[in-house]
């Protein structure tokens, strides 16, 4: 009885398939979203590659990962540093016989910034898929772009 139960234990572990490579990526990006939304600042900042680069939505927000680190350092002394749920992501993973480059691009939830757009890349490590570049930027609505262009221009608003 005992062997056959541990049999049937073999056999249910041997036949549960490992995650894809797709799902893989899509824990780390889940993940990062869970460790900034509780300020978890070490699990933050293990998802990024050692010389990763994360570009934000200010034109001057061009980091390495010493200069993100530092720049959002106070923010993860609060509860919550900030929170961008995914609503809607694409993972692609490259055609290559590693398979160990994917591309991302998701839609954001942001409470303060309302929609935006996350982008990046990430490679397969011996310690998992990290994040080699991420972009994060603000979806701003075709109707209401010459306005916006304008404010970052300090030029005046053009009336519609």
């Amino acid at each position: 009885m005992f062997t056959a139960l541990i049999a049937a234990l073999a056999l249910s572990q041997a036949a549960t398939p490992a995650p894809t490579a797709e799902a893989q990526v899509a824990s780390v990006l889940d993940r990062l979203n869970q460790a900034s939304s509780t300020a978890d600042e070490a699990a933050y900042f293990s998802l990024f590659a050692p010389d990763a680069r994360f570009v934000g939505t200010d034109a001057n927000e061009h980091w390495t990962m010493a200069q993100f680190r530092a720049f959002a350092e106070p923010w993860f002394k609060h509860d919550s540093a900030w929170s961008f749920p995914a609503t809607s992501r694409t993972i692609t993973i490259a055609p290559i016989d590693c398979r160990c480059i994917a591309w991302f691009e998701e839609k954001l939830a942001s409470p303060s910034y309302g929609e935006t757009r996350g982008s990046g890349v990430m490679r397969l490590t011996d310690d998992g898929w990290k994040i080699e570049q991420y972009v994060l930027s603000l979806a701003v609505p075709n109707e209401k772009a010459d306005a916006v262009v304008a404010l970052i221009k300090g030029e005046a608003v053009p009336a519609h």
